[in-house]
């Protein structure tokens, strides 16, 4: 009987060490994973990384930040309590929004909303702004760092994020975005796809730009909007005058995220409503690439 205990004794000294060295064989910084019970979006969180967070001098922020479904996040108010300590934090639990002021900083932050509004710019994620249970409001990094104008580098060997630049605000979106271009480019979409999903009307405006950008078309957005290639219009709203009308607060926006540089696909040329069109000339001779509720897109 002693003999056997001791060998239980030294089988259970070996496991131990090998425990012992698998977690010190760990590099610095390393993430760790732990239980996290909650949702993102549709997706049941019941694991995340906790992702360490640097600046580029090497200093690490007190706070990590959470790796959920390959989207790190971080908390609102410490990124902020960091970066612009002037900066004041009021939480409106009545609906679930946080609001940011500091100097030449202003954000607003809803829980579940893909758009981080900050400076009258309006920044869209995949991923939603959400208050998990431990309600902390947690935002995409990439969406906090925008704000303040910083470059965020992820390193896959350490699974650590470092945050690098000088923080500047975001330039005021009555700067950033041309009066011009906003104007016709949220009627466009508005009057193509009003009751459409946001990220369908944000994907016209995909469209609009793709061609802008693309040397078959005018080189501005109007210009792209009453193009007349071989005699025809391009766009139906242009000949019904259904671009003139008010556009819808939506629209607005889905035009400001698509001129941030937000892209469904920044290869798609075409579109149209199976619903309203039996037969089609872009059916018949362009790729298809998607469908988005009542639209199809080509490239």
């Amino acid at each position: 009987m002693p003999k056997i205990q001791k060998r239980r004794r030294r089988l259970l000294c070996v496991t131990a060490c090998a425990l012992l060295f698998c977690f010190l064989s760990l590099p610095a910084g390393a993430a760790q994973i732990s239980r996290y019970p909650d949702k993102i979006g549709d997706i049941t969180v019941t694991r995340y990384a906790a992702v360490p967070i640097y600046t580029d001098t090497g200093e690490r922020l007190p706070v990590d930040g959470r790796l959920i479904q390959s989207t790190t996040y971080l908390p609102l108010r410490s990124f902020f309590e960091r970066y612009a300590k002037d900066a004041r934090l009021t939480y409106y639990a009545d609906i679930r929004t946080a609001e940011l002021r500091g100097e030449g900083l202003t954000v607003s932050a809803r829980d579940g909303s893909h758009i981080l509004y900050a400076n009258g710019r309006c920044l869209y994620a995949d991923t939603p702004i959400r208050i998990l249970s431990d309600g902390t409001m947690y935002v995409p990094i990439r969406m906090l760092a925008k704000v303040l104008s910083l470059d965020v580098l992820w390193s896959e060997k350490y699974r650590s994020v470092t945050l690098s630049g000088t923080p500047t605000p975001l330039v005021n979106g009555a700067t950033y975005y041309s009066e011009e271009d906003l104007y016709w480019l949220s009627r466009i979409i508005s009057a193509e796809a009003r009751g459409e999903p946001f990220i369908g009307q944000v994907a016209v405006g995909n469209v609009v730009l793709n061609r802008k950008a693309h040397k078959a078309y005018p080189n501005t957005v109007k210009g792209v909007i009453f193009d007349r290639q071989g005699g025809i219009v391009q766009f139906s709203p242009v000949a019904d005058g259904s671009l003139y009308q008010k556009p819808y607060a939506t629209s607005v926006t889905a035009a400001k995220v698509a001129l941030e540089g937000y892209t469904v696909s920044d290869r798609i040329l075409f579109f149209y409503a199976p619903s309203m069109v039996t037969s089609t000339w872009i059916e018949r001779n362009r790729p298809y690439a998607f469908t988005i509720a009542g639209h199809k897109f080509f490239y």
